[in-house]
């Protein structure tokens, strides 16, 4: 228990520093998912061929890659001045994107065409068709694998520590430099922190996707 009491500030701002990487990245990578998927079945050519290379691209690059591309480019491209914490959020949000794009589709690949077609015969345009009929539909359906992503993308935090950002990982470097701490109880305090983190959005989707059979 000394690692923690003795250490408790760093645990506490470590902890939140992963929270709020972890909350923010989200946000990012659903706007960003749902958006891509809307181009992945939009009628329009150049659209499409832009969602299937953004998907394409950021599913087969290694996270460590995107980190170093966003710390290293945007600077080189003359976008200086970012914090390393919105560089993580960044970087997160992207990669992320591409999976919730992915789980979306297949929602939205669950919604009979008929539904799309009925909507279009009454004059609902695509966009209309698509927010008011197929996504309310395809997001119950794509709510268990979408939960799984963010439990994922809150391990994938662990990353930002490489980069000057403040969360659980750089509090496990801290204090593994640090004399007198055994290594092991530091990475259960660490990994304890990890486990309520992604237990809570486990149990945020598990509730959601409970309401939402309800409501169907």
């Amino acid at each position: 228990m000394n690692v923690l009491s003795d250490n408790f500030a760093m645990f506490r701002e470590g902890f939140i520093g992963t929270v709020e990487l972890t909350v923010l990245s989200a946000l990012l990578a659903l706007v960003l998912g749902t958006l891509v998927a809307a181009f992945r079945v939009s009628p329009v050519p150049a659209l499409r061929v832009f969602g299937t290379t953004w998907v394409t691209l950021l599913r087969n690059t290694p996270l460590v890659l995107l980190f170093l591309a966003v710390t290293l480019g945007l600077p080189a491209l003359g976008l200086k001045g970012w914090d390393s914490f919105w560089l993580a959020v960044l970087a997160l949000g992207c990669y992320t994107s591409a999976f919730i794009c992915e789980a979306l589709r297949s929602g939205i690949n669950t919604v009979p065409v008929g539904q799309a077609e009925a909507a279009r015969s009454i004059g609902m345009t695509f966009g209309q068709t698509l927010v008011q009929i197929v996504l309310p539909q395809a997001a119950r359906t794509s709510i268990p694998p979408i939960g799984s992503l963010l439990i994922a993308l809150a391990k994938n935090t662990a990353i930002a520590s490489g980069f000057n950002v403040t969360e659980l990982g750089s509090v496990q470097k801290t204090l593994n430099a640090a004399s007198g701490y055994n290594i092991y109880v530091i990475f259960l305090w660490i990994a304890i922190c990890y486990i309520i983190i992604t237990f809570t959005i486990s149990g945020l989707f598990r509730l959601l996707e409970n309401r939402l059979a309800v409501a169907r």
